[in-house]
């Protein structure tokens, strides 16, 4: 559900705040505009969520492009993917050019400029508005929280309080827009939607321009910037990158040379290659120590359970959205509503469950479960969900399923994003070299890049097998692979000691 900065957040030991500023709720004027931007970008892609695949596979009569489901429900997975792996070049070019502040504004921009262009109803306006959110996604997301640690010292007793409301914002965020995005685009048309996501970001970018001047000075400065000289450079053969490879792509498409089944398996392979040369390179090292190459080694296995996880919690807004759309009577006590809102349950699930996670996790302090354990039982109630639909299918009376099913299967997928998520920047940053420490939440990124890669393959297959082959085959393999993990825990913890 959430994205987190594309480094580690931090601020330099002489921050900027010295603790008098408690103009928000006790913390930094700053955090308002953060909190702000953060959630109208986040209504803004949840709204888009919403209504994407439903798009993508409707017929022209009905408003949408009329792809085949299996290839719609393929194509919102590579979306996914190419953000997250954005978002790694995002924060680096943060860290080394332009600094947080500007990445912001520049991602804020660009994505919504990508939401206006979704509005006009045209398939071309459909590809260059994907583009742009892409792009502006991978600016703004891995930056916003690392801006948000520099509002602080690294001392500041605020530091955890602060990232907690700052969070509280995106769930705001990703609630509303599901409601508000999925009764337009469902009830009026989905431009109206697409729309809705275009004036959400518009509110956010005004409100960050007017309130970024209570950022810190830091936020301006890249935290790791290249030789003078050397930025101009980069910058320059970074652009020229970037327009070879759409000018390549327009041709490829156009020809027919690049299908776009041929392209989402082109980026299902970048989405596996980029964590494995990762994984090379930090164990090939000559700056990876002994130690840290056996930390390295514990890790892996809870980067593949991380991986195995999101490949199917992101099938919400592909494979779910369309069973909840076609499959599922969305309606409570009579009174129904869009099939949509049913991912609604996520966000605002998480925004009751994860201060009582976090709360118990703190009384139990040293006695709480190993990440292994977390992560294991993660996979299992991401499997649990899974296996829940066919037995729903099975005992279901009519055409459709109830709602409370879908709505117990989006509640136990909240459970085990808040067992999984949560932790996993913090093992990356223990268990990841020093030498590769500013790069730690780029490896991060990669394990939900790598799910949703090998997700927009598996979903290929939703509707061409039974429920129970793809539903009940999915969650069994979820629940095999966490019951896996935490059998682990002896080698883990052999491996990494207490950092695990």
């Amino acid at each position: 559900m959430v994205l987190t900065s594309g480094k580690q957040p931090g601020s330099p030991p002489d921050g900027p705040q010295t603790g008098a500023d408690r103009w928000f709720f006790g913390h930094p004027r700053g955090l308002v505009t953060l909190f702000s931007v953060e959630m109208w970008e986040r209504f803004s892609w949840y709204a888009l969520q919403a209504l994407l695949v439903l798009y993508l596979s409707d017929t022209a009569a009905g408003g949408g492009l009329g792809m085949e489901r299996g290839t719609a429900a393929s194509l919102v997975s590579a979306y996914g993917t190419l953000v997250y792996l954005l978002s790694v070049v995002g924060g680096w070019f943060a860290d080394r050019l332009i600094g947080g502040r500007r990445s912001v504004l520049v991602g804020g921009v660009a994505i919504a400029c990508g939401h206006y262009a979704m509005a006009v109803p045209t398939a071309w306006s459909t590809w260059a508005g994907l583009a742009l959110i892409i792009l502006g996604t991978g600016f703004l997301k891995p930056n916003a929280a690392n801006v948000v640690g520099k509002l602080y010292r690294r001392d500041d007793v605020r530091r955890d309080a602060g990232f907690s409301l700052y969070y509280m914002g995106i769930n705001i965020g990703a609630l509303l827009g599901q409601i508000v995005g999925g009764w337009l685009g469902q009830g009026w048309g989905y431009h109206w939607g697409f729309s809705c996501a275009a004036a959400g970001m518009t509110l956010g970018l005004v409100q960050y321009v007017l309130g970024r001047r209570h950022l810190p000075d830091s936020a301006d400065r890249p935290d790791a910037p290249l030789p003078p000289g050397r930025g101009a450079r980069a910058a320059r053969r970074a652009g020229a990158v970037v327009l070879a490879l759409a000018v390549a792509g327009c041709v490829a498409g156009l020809t027919g040379t690049l299908t776009l089944e041929a392209g989402i398996d082109l980026i299902t392979g970048v989405s596996v290659a980029v964590p494995v040369v990762y994984f090379v390179v930090m164990f090939a090292s000559p700056r990876t120590e002994r130690g840290e190459k056996s930390a390295l080694a514990a890790y892996v296995p809870l980067f593949v359970a991380a991986a195995a996880f999101y490949t199917i919690f992101n099938q919400f807004s592909s494979v779910l959205t369309l069973f909840a759309a076609e499959r599922t009577d969305a309606g409570l006590f009579g009174w129904h509503f869009p099939s949509s809102w049913f991912f609604a349950v996520n966000p605002g699930a998480g925004l009751l469950l994860a201060p009582l996670l976090a709360s118990l996790w703190t009384r139990m302090g040293p006695r709480q479960p190993a990440t292994s354990l977390k992560f294991g039982a993660s996979l299992f109630f991401v499997g649990a969900s899974f296996l829940l639909i066919p037995v729903a299918v099975a005992l279901t009376q009519g055409d459709r399923v109830a709602a409370p099913w879908l709505v117990l299967v989006y509640l136990t997928q909240t459970v085990a994003e808040l067992l999984l998520a949560p932790v996993g920047m913090a093992v990356t940053t223990r268990l990841a070299p020093r030498a590769f420490h500013g790069q730690t939440l780029a490896v991060w990124f990669c394990a939900p890049a790598m799910g949703a890669g090998i997700g927009a393959q598996l979903v290929r297959y939703y509707g061409k097998v039974s429920d129970l082959v793809y539903f009940g085959a999915t969650g069994a393999a979820a629940i095999l692979l966490g019951i896996l993990i935490a059998a682990m825990t002896p080698w883990i913890r052999r491996r990494a000691g207490t950092l695990a």
